[in-house]
């Protein structure tokens, strides 16, 4: 069980792996969807998304410790069906989907959704958006998480206007994407993506899961709403463009 010596690898990977836990603290929740393409620039994006998945799964748990307590369930019961529906469209479709494709588009719509928010900012009194446009967005994030682990853009797009306090927020992404990422587990096996060699690296890399979580839960819990929200539209802008330079350029 030898896993990847590339230096250039955990030059990408080392950053990409603690972006991805303070993202699982929901701070800086845009950033996560980074960390599939920076570890493409060194390995096929196939083997990095197998190689996040113990990632993920740790991080998840630890995500859901810290915000136990802060969990909207009722938002959780509505989204988790369409995010597992998604998943099964994802695997029933991989073997005949371009992920660089895939990455484009939803890098495009980010972008799309971020525009609207600056051309139309939110005023007091806004309805929330319709509950058949979250039960798509929602399906969409677990399609896009299957195949490029990129499933927060879409989902934030719907999740963000509802204006959650910061912990809110971050609580129940947490259960929501652990239940998300353990149903990927079969899937990725049935789909011959995981492999020794990619578990021995997620293992190399796992002590950098709690440092990033952890980084990400004490500034989570010390930020101002205003703030909270305005670093993850920095991390869906700088994650829609790397999603846009990876699938059309």
């Amino acid at each position: 069980m030898t896993p990847i010596t590339d230096p250039w690898f955990y030059l990408v990977a080392v950053p990409a792996v603690l972006l991805l836990g303070i993202s699982k603290s929901g701070f800086g929740a845009g950033f996560g969807s980074l960390a599939v393409p920076m570890m493409a620039l060194a390995i096929s994006v196939p083997q990095a998304a197998a190689i996040c998945m113990p990632l993920l799964l740790v991080m998840d748990l630890l995500g859901m410790a810290a915000f136990r307590k802060d969990v909207d369930w009722r938002l959780l019961r509505f989204l988790l069906p369409p995010a597992l529906l998604g998943i099964v469209i994802g695997a029933l479709s991989f073997r005949a989907l371009d992920a660089r494709l895939v990455a484009g588009v939803v890098g495009v719509l980010t972008l799309l959704f971020l525009a609207q928010r600056l051309l139309f900012p939110p005023r007091a009194g806004d309805r929330p958006a319709p509950r058949w446009l979250g039960w798509l967005l929602s399906a969409t994030s677990g399609f896009t998480s299957f195949v490029a682990h990129a499933g927060g853009p879409p989902l934030n797009a719907y999740v963000i206007p509802l204006r959650l306090k910061p912990v809110v927020f971050t609580g129940t992404m947490a259960f929501l994407f652990f239940v998300v990422n353990l149903s990927k587990w079969l899937p990725y096996a049935w789909l011959g993506l995981l492999d020794w060699r990619n578990l021995a690296t997620s293992l190399l890399l796992l002590p950098l899961a709690p440092l990033g979580v952890w980084i990400g839960v004490r500034m989570a819990r010390r930020i101002s709403p205003e703030l909270f929200y305005r670093v993850v539209y920095i991390g869906m802008f700088l994650t829609g463009i790397k999603l846009v330079w990876d699938g059309w350029f």
